[in-house]
């Protein structure tokens, strides 16, 4: 395997590679690559956060983050479409970004909840068409973020500006790596073939209400960041009922574990390292090859602005809350609508047989 190849590898591929190698010459080759890998991702992402920062504004970072997580995203994953329909989709899925959250965050809780259920829907079908994909967690991510992160008057003109500049960029890489797709699918094929009767659909129709009635009680009991269950509802409702459950777990646990770290470094580190928790966490989430892990050490960043605003012992608290009672929330949904759902179907099979 050649070095170019050994950096394409995710963290689980080379772990697996150094575990396979026998030869302690090659191991330690492997080892390096993995090493020099995490950092060159971690360089990478701080310079184009960086770069937006510097562009659009402090406030406006988060732009970069979005964009960048789109980009590695659309590298390699697809739409279950024809390749230049699958631009219609990016072109959509940003339009979305740009005024979907300063929609929701311009008027009042419950108005704010039909924004989102209309919006998170829409990035349901035009990017989750193919399931496998998981494109949910990049474009909801993102659309949560810029909705958690808001900003008003000559900033969001840069945000608009920074959103299309990503847009085009993701255009690109999209269509440089996914040409040769064999897909006959439209883009009006990912509405045709929307149908709540299907797993898929129902998926869709599930993930938009836990996520987005999981912000509505947050703004409607007053509390900040209600992304944060917003975030934690999206992980934990994924496409197979059955592999919520330990997904809740992990988020749940995990979300303490990374809290628990965080106040260890906040209390033993002087304040002029503060800034550099979040820089950690990402070293952090570039070694762990699973989502556990990755859960605790994304606290970092998270709570590394959080405490600044409302201090380290609150800031955790709510982490907590609204990790641990998001996913909890997300599990109870998931089961009822299938009961549901079960329900439905039973009724609709009497009925048909009679």
């Amino acid at each position: 395997m050649t070095f170019y190849q050994e950096l394409q590898l995710s963290s689980v591929g080379s772990k697996q590679l150094i575990k396979n190698t026998t030869d302690p010459k090659e191991k330690r080759r492997h080892i390096l690559i993995y090493n020099f890998k995490v950092y060159l991702v971690m360089a990478f992402c701080v310079a184009v956060v960086s770069l937006y920062s510097k562009l659009t504004g402090s406030n406006n970072s988060v732009v970069g983050v979005t964009v960048l997580l789109a980009v590695m995203v659309l590298r390699q994953a697809d739409f279950g479409i024809r390749t230049t329909h699958g631009l219609f989709c990016i072109a959509g899925i940003y339009g979305i970004l740009m005024a979907g959250p300063r929609i929701a965050n311009s008027v009042s809780a419950v108005p704010a909840f039909a924004v989102n259920i209309i919006c998170i829907m829409l990035l349901m079908i035009l990017g989750c068409h193919n399931v496998i994909m998981y494109n949910h967690s990049t474009f909801v991510l993102g659309y949560l973020l810029l909705l958690g992160y808001d900003v008003t008057g000559a900033e969001y003109i840069k945000r608009v500006e920074g959103l299309a500049v990503g847009m085009l960029l993701c255009m690109f890489i999209f269509y440089k790596n996914q040409k040769n797709r064999p897909y006959r699918r439209t883009f009006l094929d990912l509405f045709r073939e929307f149908d709540l009767n299907s797993a898929r659909g129902r998926w869709y129709l599930k993930l938009t209400l836990i996520v987005s009635s999981a912000m509505l009680f947050m703004n409607l009991l007053g509390l900040p960041r209600a992304m944060w269950a917003g975030i934690a509802c999206m992980s934990v409702c994924l496409p197979f009922t059955e592999d919520c459950m330990g997904r809740a777990g992990k988020r749940g646990m995990f979300n303490i574990v990374g809290c628990a770290l965080f106040i260890v470094l906040y209390l033993i580190l002087p304040k002029s390292m503060y800034p550099y928790i979040g820089m950690i966490g990402g070293i952090g989430v570039g070694y762990s090859a699973g989502y556990a892990w990755q859960t605790a050490f994304n606290t970092f960043g998270a709570l590394s602005i959080a405490a600044g605003l409302f201090g380290m012992p609150a800031a955790v608290a709510l982490r907590i809350g609204a990790n641990v009672l998001g996913a909890a929330y997300t599990v109870i949904c998931n089961k009822v609508t299938d009961k549901v759902a079960e329900y439905i179907g039973t009724n609709k099979c009497a009925e048909n047989l009679s």
